[in-house]
């Protein structure tokens, strides 16, 4: 993507994107220079956040897999970002071949790319603020393609580490569980900056305070298992993506867990 391709509404290619800078860290190309000079100058104090980023999309992955065989074929995706591989209508549809997927984003780019790329019978591309909860579940084209008196499984990959006011972000999840069903599920993965120092800390929150977010909000296990209250948290419960579930050979070892160090964390709630 260059800065002189055809922009939707509302987007500044000199303003990075947190999702374009993701898309960065896979190795894609839907991303401006702007991002690109954020997402490297990240890289530059964290130089495994790629590894991390495409844990995380395996870990998204193996969560959606599961899900699908113990019989939730409908999957709310908010925060999606832009296509890559493996996307979750993809995922499921390889054990579902009737699963629904509803993809939520707030990125102009990303709805359009979505549209474009991910939009099928099955599957529907919506714009909706996951800090607007009531609006977002609400939204009619989720009701089109969503029953929600029926299991789903809310997917919050690597989204709520953009919402740092507290109050809000334990709001919004007491709204997204109120509405599910028993069966139903919700999947994270968060931001953990670890036992990292002030200045480390200061030099990562740098490239972000220049995107629309506006910074990155590190939450360790003890307070993602507040905002999990009321689920029951799937085994092996609060770790890196690394750590849930991983395939692996008999003969191979256990992920290592260090939470001193940083990581992307995973857990997965049952309603």
């Amino acid at each position: 993507m260059t800065d002189h391709d055809v922009m939707p509404e509302g987007i500044d290619p000199g303003v990075p994107s947190v999702a374009r800078m993701y898309n960065h860290y896979l190795g894609g190309k839907d991303n401006f220079a702007a991002d690109r000079v954020a997402a490297e100058e990240f890289i530059r104090v964290l130089p495994g956040i790629r590894e991390m980023a495409w844990a995380n999309r395996a870990f998204l992955s193996r969560a959606v897999t599961l899900l699908a065989h113990q019989g939730v074929h409908q999957f709310l995706d908010i925060g999606s970002g832009l296509p890559t591989r493996e996307n979750v209508h993809e995922v499921a549809h390889r054990v579902a071949p009737r699963a629904r997927v509803v993809y939520v984003d707030i990125d102009p780019i990303v709805l359009a790319h979505g549209r474009a790329l991910l939009q099928t019978p099955l599957t529907s591309v919506v714009r909706a603020d996951v800090r607007e909860p009531e609006a977002l579940l609400a939204h009619p084209e989720i009701g089109d393609v969503l029953d929600l008196t029926r299991p789903v499984a809310v997917l919050l990959a690597s989204v709520l580490h953009f919402v740092p006011d507290e109050a809000l972000v334990t709001r919004l999840m007491s709204v997204l569980r109120g509405r599910l069903v028993p069966g139903s599920h919700v999947v994270v993965s968060h931001a953990f900056e670890g036992d990292i120092d002030d200045e480390t800390r200061e030099a990562g929150q740098r490239p972000y305070r220049l995107t629309g977010a506006g910074g990155l909000t590190s939450r360790g296990p003890e307070r993602l298992a507040e905002l999990m209250d009321g689920l029951e948290v799937l085994e092996p419960g609060i770790v890196p993506v690394q750590a849930w579930r991983p395939e692996r050979h008999e003969d191979e070892e256990e992920v290592p867990v260090d939470l001193t160090l940083p990581a992307i964390l995973a857990v997965v709630g049952r309603r």
